[in-house]
């Protein structure tokens, strides 16, 4: 989807067509979730702050988000993908890979499959989404971006690798732009670049990401669609109205965002037996601490003394707290953690 959360936004509230927007908070601590067309000229885009991003464009109009609203017409959008193939691997509330090789209305080409879904969105919604087709997952995300909004771009097998070749490595998914600024460090600026860099040299300088760099940068990914793709993490952060400065205030402020993780731990059923806390500084600094433990974390009272823990070698506080998260990962569903009891060296 083009713009997701703004452009529901503007077609909700016809005022703010034409207007650069941001779905977000307009504190001065607050972030941009979603930021329109208009507003990305300026150089606006998620997760940008709400303060620069007001310097960047005065005229910013700020709408309170409506995460209710967005995942209704994110369901509403699943149930016209499910009627063309029943391989979707949904990546957030509005995008996700398909696999139409062999979908539920026969049709022959990917490319009318992707025109009939658009038009399809386009009516049902009133809104715009746009289409990467490819043989694969790593090229169909590239085709994707590259006519957005309101777009579809083919890459065939005959045009993968040269596609490829051209393009930034900041372009690449899957490369965030630290990798790619460490990328441009070693002289690594296009996909042509990286083809040109061993196997070797690349899993040297990235590690395990490095075999995975190797063959995108060859247009190969075996990748399937994954339509049953397992959650990663479970995480819940906050940011602070203003800095917190002491210890008593730090561990109450992460109270109400342990409730938030177990919710949903207990939502879903699902545990996790790695505890990550994050924490960011009034300087913008950002630290994590990690504990693993051999079985999921069993309830609430665990999750928060380990959170604690991590906690406490941090203290006392050489600047004052931004920022504080807490996430689970390396989750298995609590039927597997049935019974299992944490060890004392979590």
């Amino acid at each position: 989807m083009d713009a997701f959360y703004a452009s529901v936004e503007q077609r909700d509230n016809p005022t703010l067509r034409g207007l650069p927007v941001a779905v977000g908070s307009p504190r001065e601590r607050g972030v941009v979730a979603a930021a329109s067309y208009e507003a990305r000229r300026f150089g606006v885009h998620s997760a940008m702050s709400s303060a620069l991003a007001r310097r960047k464009c005065p005229e910013l109009v700020f709408v309170p988000p409506r995460f209710e609203v967005y995942r209704a017409i994110s369901l509403q959008i699943r149930a016209i993908l499910a009627e063309y193939t029943p391989l979707i691997e949904p990546l957030s509330l509005d995008e996700a890979y398909l696999d139409v090789t062999h979908n539920l209305k026969g049709i022959a080409s990917a490319t009318a499959i992707a025109r009939e879904i658009r038009a399809r969105i386009r009516e049902a919604t009133g809104l715009t989404a746009s289409a990467g087709v490819s043989y694969n997952k790593f090229l169909a995300k590239l085709a994707s971006d590259h006519r957005k909004p309101d777009g579809l771009h083919v890459i065939t097998p005959h045009m993968g690798p040269t596609f490829v070749e051209a393009l930034p490595v900041g372009k690449f998914h899957g490369i965030g732009p630290v990798t790619a600024a460490r990328m441009n460090r070693l002289g690594i600026f296009t996909g042509l670049d990286l083809r040109q860099r061993s196997r070797e040299f690349l899993r040297q300088e990235f590690g395990k990401a490095g075999e995975h760099y190797y063959w995108i940068a060859r247009a190969v990914d075996h990748r399937p669609v994954m339509p049953d793709r397992l959650r990663k993490s479970i995480g819940a952060e906050t940011t602070f109205l203003r800095d917190l400065t002491s210890r008593a205030e730090v561990e109450a402020s992460l109270e109400p965002i342990l409730k938030k993780v177990w919710e949903h731990c207990e939502r879903t059923g699902l545990r996790g037996r790695t505890v990550t806390l994050k924490l960011r500084y009034a300087d913008f600094r950002q630290i994590t601490r990690s504990r693993s433990g051999p079985a999921p974390v069993p309830d609430r009272a665990t999750l928060r003394q380990v959170s604690l823990e991590l906690l406490a070698p941090l203290f006392p506080l050489a600047k004052g707290v931004r920022l504080l998260g807490v996430t689970l990962s390396n989750l298995d569903d609590k039927r597997e953690a049935a019974g299992q009891q944490l060890a004392l060296g979590f």
